[in-house]
């Protein structure tokens, strides 16, 4: 049987055991991030090779590797069990370094638009 990527992908209470690592650990303690990321804001890995540096953090290999399409913030919490605090953390700390590109929500400070609505609904449907 092959193995796909999301097989390899390190999910965090896939063995409904306690994660051994709390998660203020996996952001050094930090609940703040340097860019805007709502629960819909659109992100994806900018360069589709292999990582330049390695990570230290299995978690960070985790989003470049599941941003390779394009994922919401809410679509990495869920796919990866991470807490959504911890993914803007660290997907913000993907941003700075250039690995990870942000994309706006489409909608201004007004309503969001009924597209980006269904994109989302459809989203959240195929999980």
């Amino acid at each position: 049987m092959r193995s796909t990527a999301s097989d390899r992908l390190p999910i965090r209470g896939a063995d409904r055991r306690p994660a051994r690592v709390r998660p203020y650990s996996l952001t050094g303690g930090r609940t703040r991030f340097t860019q805007v990321l709502l629960v819909e804001t659109f992100v994806a890995t900018l360069d589709a090779g292999p990582a330049k540096t390695p990570d230290r953090m299995p978690e960070m290999r985790a989003i470049v590797e599941v941003c390779r399409r394009m994922r919401t913030i809410a679509e990495i919490s869920a796919l990866l069990k991470l807490p959504l605090g911890v993914v803007r953390v660290l997907v913000s700390d993907l941003a700075d370094q250039g690995r990870i590109r942000v994309y706006g929500t489409g909608h201004g400070t007004g309503r969001p638009e009924r597209a980006l609505l269904e994109r989302v609904l459809d989203g959240l449907r195929r999980l």
